[in-house]
């Protein structure tokens, strides 16, 4: 046994990123939100962000694309779950940082964050802080409100 439980074909450059626990909720919310009839699930859930300009959140236990989110204007680089549980945030070759509310399935808020590609992102995990890689050879940091 090779202890593969699942696999999906991923495009090369794609980012993935595990959905924590107390995202569990709010995702389950989403697919409601989506199909009334929507069986709820424990997870786990993961996000992708790929060379389409897509976000896709997938349940893991079924192997099944739940949510995609449309936006980008180019290849996502990163995409992971603000530690509230309620949104996901993405960055991308479009030079920006976006905000997603993936239970009405719309980006709230786009960040022009850098001159160059955005490369990488991750969260404080204490602060209100997202910080920001590119190209450009730049690393910023911007405030949660």
């Amino acid at each position: 046994s090779s202890g593969i439980n699942a696999e999906w074909p991923l495009r090369p450059g794609e980012c993935v990123a595990w959905a924590p626990e107390l995202c569990t909720p709010h995702i389950n919310e989403a697919i409601k939100t989506e199909n009334a009839k929507a069986a709820k699930s424990e997870g786990p859930f993961l996000v992708s962000g790929s060379r389409d300009k897509t976000i896709k959140v997938f349940d893991v236990s079924t192997g099944s694309c739940i949510i995609s989110l449309i936006g980008h204007d180019n290849w996502v680089r990163q995409a992971i779950f603000h530690p509230s549980g309620k949104f996901i945030v993405s960055c991308g070759d479009d030079k920006t940082l976006r905000v997603w509310d993936f239970k009405n399935r719309r980006c709230t808020k786009t960040i022009n964050a850098h001159e160059h590609f955005v490369t990488c992102l991750d969260f404080h995990k204490s602060t209100p802080y997202v910080i920001t890689g590119s190209v450009d050879q730049l690393c910023k940091v911007w405030e949660c409100r």
